[in-house]
């Protein structure tokens, strides 16, 4: 699909795009998604106090995602494989901001260096560095640093013709929220609906310390996507003594 026909298809939104000029192009291919139901207090710790946490039915969520970042590029240069391709894992949760509904990140992680220091510096999200491996059935991530890893072995599974509505809240999210020590930090991006298959989950072992109390046993729901192309717009910084 090309960026044109991507902007024109924005039925599944439910908030306009910006009216200002994208950014970034980029691809979030062979997406394994894995999601927990969470306890309230134990996440809001994790959450700045600016941002409403999400709930589904009553219930906040977490979510590790692992797929592979690719083609990303600024609007009018190409992409470089070198810097633009790389596996990427991030831990969010869901939360509101005015009319907007999109994901925090606890965590980023990225499978080449040079990779996660012009992501971090561009973006000012939470890029940190970690050991990747991904095969056609297997992704792997080890980060000594915090003692984190992720070892999955799974296999893809047969396409859902009819999404849940639980499905449409944990991916349909198009604005993403980070706080830095001053301000938070709002990023608008846009992309086609997201396309969720069945997964089947042969060995899954999570292992990050830090958040033992909301990764805790196997998770309550999996998917898998092929991806989506992504547009993305320019940072918006709010100062936390003025956010609202």
């Amino acid at each position: 699909m090309d960026i044109k026909e991507i902007l024109k298809n924005t039925e599944h939104r439910s908030w306009e795009l910006p009216s200002d000029n994208w950014k970034f192009y980029q691809e979030w291919n062979r997406a394994i998604f894995l999601h927990w139901e969470v306890d309230y207090q134990k996440l809001r710790k994790f959450v700045p106090k600016e941002l409403e946490i999400d709930l589904f039915e009553g219930k906040p969520w977490i979510s590790i995602v692992a797929f592979s970042m690719e083609k990303i590029r600024p609007k009018f240069l190409p992409y470089f494989p070198p810097i633009s391709n790389f596996d990427e894992i991030n831990i969010r949760t869901y939360i509101k901001s005015e009319n907007k509904t999109g994901v925090y990140f606890l965590s980023i992680e990225g499978g080449k260096r040079i990779s996660c220091r012009i992501a971090k510096t561009i973006s000012e999200l939470p890029y940190r560095y970690s050991k990747i491996k991904r095969r056609t059935t297997s992704y792997l991530s080890n980060n000594n640093q915090y003692n984190d890893s992720l070892q999955i072995n799974f296999e893809e599974g047969a396409n859902q013709t009819n999404k849940s509505e639980l499905d449409i809240w944990l991916t349909e999210r198009y604005a993403l929220f980070q706080d830095t020590k001053n301000s938070i930090n709002e990023y608008e991006i846009h992309h086609p609906e997201w396309s969720i298959q069945d997964i089947e989950i042969n060995n899954l072992e999570v292992n990050y310390p830090r958040f033992d109390d909301l990764l805790n046993g196997k998770p309550h729901k999996t998917s898998y996507s092929k991806g989506v192309q992504v547009i993305a717009w320019g940072m918006n910084k709010k100062n936390k003594v003025t956010y609202r």
